[in-house]
């Protein structure tokens, strides 16, 4: 064991004492002086004339859509950059280094461009890159993969329908086009391909392109701009499941309480207790919906016109219910009347005959006898009056009797009972066309 451990290190010495020298990374940097002490290299920028530009190349990829808050307008992407420029202070010949081409060193030891991103709301919180690569031509390269919190006005009318586009606008923060000029390493086509293939997975958005504009200075003084549009689309059925059908369901259940009975108050608190459901609803959405938006999305018409719809279903009940009310208050005062009339009829009749019983006591009465006869006299005069007045008074009641008939098949037979009926069913077919032609209209502009 020994032995075999013995010639492994005898090759190794060999091995070492055969390569040639010049050939590792170290070689290089000592060839271009590049080391942590050495600050040329991080200070300025590295041109050896001053007036001469510093060409970045910046690259983009989209790698995942992370979130997308719609109440805060925030827009949270994952991107991968490349940025690549030229430095005039390094080269040098891969042949003499055994064919070396390119060294990553640690980020700090090379200047580099500071570009930023206008839309940017919070500090990236990735780690960066800590090492740069440079070449042997002076080609510098500084990969970054970022998770950026932007912000982005979303376009929420057709929410959740809708299509957003949110930008990354990158730029200098203090070098102006003499300085430093910016242009995008790949077009809009090639930026869409390499990002689907990038993608693993899509969760909530589907991607759809990514567009590059490049924008020049319009002066020296001014600065060179690359705007990414990022161009997305949502996946509407979680929100198709979760809040557009059922208040469609609760629609539907007010069409329904159409065949409940007026008579009583369960119609009345079943589309009370809808319309809650609703306006439950509608308080989810005002958490989701941003407070300002320069248009009324689509679904928030959706809900208003649902729950208008649904209260002048409400105040048409109450008022049908009002007429049914009217009908039985008047048949209680149409049975009060015919009481009244009945009592005072019970008590004429009773008078009468007691004023009969006495009259034809009056005859049989053993009375003493008077020479002229009066009484007999006085007593067929007041009967044939009372006669009289019995007669006029049955005329009376039969007139008041077929009077009273006739209001009674007026109201008896259920006439507010009958325009109510009429109003619900003429107000169910003009409802049914209304909620029916403001869907259509609604649904016609979503898709």
């Amino acid at each position: 064991m020994f032995a075999a451990l013995l010639s492994l290190l005898v090759f190794s010495a060999d091995a070492m004492a055969s390569e040639p020298s010049g050939c590792s990374y170290q070689d290089v940097l000592n060839h271009l002086h590049l080391t942590r002490t050495n600050e040329l290299f991080s200070m300025t920028r590295p041109v050896k004339y001053y007036k001469r530009p510093t060409h970045v190349s910046l690259e983009v990829l989209l790698y995942a859509i992370l979130n997308v808050v719609e109440k805060e307008q925030k827009f949270v992407p994952y991107v991968w950059t490349v940025t690549r420029w030229h430095n005039e202070y390094i080269s040098w010949d891969p042949q003499a280094f055994c064919g070396i081409n390119n060294v990553s060193i640690p980020v700090g030891i090379l200047w580099k461009p500071d570009l930023t991103i206008e839309e940017m709301a919070e500090k990236d919180k990735a780690p960066p890159n800590l090492y740069v690569t440079i070449s042997a031509d002076g080609l510098v390269e500084v990969t970054n993969d970022q998770v950026l919190f932007s912000m982005c006005r979303m376009n929420i009318y057709k929410f959740p329908f809708d299509t957003q586009r949110c930008n990354l606008t990158f730029k200098s923060i203090i070098h102006s086009a003499k300085d430093l000029r910016l242009q995008p390493s790949n077009n809009s086509s090639e930026a869409t391909e390499w990002s689907r293939d990038l993608m693993p997975t899509q969760f909530e958005w589907i991607f759809l392109h990514l567009n590059v504009t490049a924008i020049k200075a319009s002066s020296p003084d001014h600065q060179d701009v690359i705007v990414y549009t990022i161009s997305m689309r949502r996946k509407p059925i979680l929100y198709i499941i979760n809040f557009l059908l059922p208040v469609l369901f609760f629609l539907s259940l007010d069409l329904a309480s159409f065949l409940i009975s007026d008579s009583g108050g369960e119609k009345l608190s079943f589309k009370v207790t809808v319309m809650l459901a609703v306006t439950v609803l509608q308080l989810i959405l005002n958490e989701i919906l941003p407070s300002s938006s320069n248009s009324i999305p689509l679904i928030a018409v959706y809900c208003i016109g649902i729950f208008a719809l649904m209260l002048l279903s409400l105040l048409e009940t109450i008022f049908v219910m009002h007429l049914m009310e009217k009908d039985n208050h008047s048949e209680d005062e149409d049975g009060d009347g015919i009481s009244e009339e009945r009592n005072m009829q019970t008590s004429c009749d009773k008078q009468h005959a007691e004023v009969q019983a006495w009259t034809q006591g009056g005859v049989f009465f053993s009375m003493p006898e008077t020479p002229t006869g009066l009484m007999p006299a006085h007593s067929g005069a007041l009967c044939q009056t009372l006669e009289k007045l019995s007669g006029e008074l049955g005329q009376m009641e039969r007139t008041q009797t077929v009077l009273l008939k006739g209001k009674k098949d007026k109201d008896k037979k259920g006439y507010w009972t009958q325009v109510a009926t009429w109003v619900n069913r003429i107000f169910f077919i003009f409802y049914l066309a209304v909620v029916s032609l403001f869907l259509a209209i609604l649904f016609s502009k979503w898709t």
